[in-house]
């Protein structure tokens, strides 16, 4: 019987190593652009053809919780320091159930963090201090 509980978690790998684990992930999406034509049949008639087009990407948002590990700072700062070459990387976005049995994978290529943000931090508030990484790529699959 599959696993029903609601305590995934969902981790990146880049380069096949785990690197964090989030509570948060968004922007798992895969577009095809369509494009209309126009086009008479035989008798005259008008109608609209669509046709895919290119394929396009959405950025991945990953949300977690703030701890000691620098390995998502590291990352974005080798794009600050404009070393994007060294920055593009392949990786996945894996969930994994109660039992840290991985339930599905989605892969990314040629990867890199467009945008990292640090806590919102309010010492009159509850919240638990968190980062969110952006990251901007180039082809997503299902594996």
């Amino acid at each position: 019987m599959p696993d029903l509980m609601t305590t995934f978690s969902f981790v990146l790998e880049v380069d096949g190593v785990e690197m964090a684990s989030f509570r948060k992930c968004s922007g798992v999406e895969a577009e095809t652009e369509t494009i209309e034509y126009k086009e008479a049949t035989k008798d005259g008639k008008m109608i609209i053809r669509k046709v895919p087009g290119a394929m396009k990407w959405s950025d991945i948002t990953l949300e977690r919780r703030i701890d000691e590990s620098k390995a998502l700072w590291e990352w974005r700062q080798q794009v600050e320091d404009g070393v994007i070459d060294d920055a593009r990387r392949n990786g996945s976005i894996v969930i994994k159930d109660s039992t840290h049995t991985e339930v599905a994978r989605w892969s990314f290529d040629m990867g890199w963090p467009s945008k990292w943000t640090g806590a919102e931090l309010d010492a009159g508030s509850n919240e638990i201090a968190t980062e969110k990484l952006t990251i901007t790529h180039e082809g997503l699959r299902r594996e």
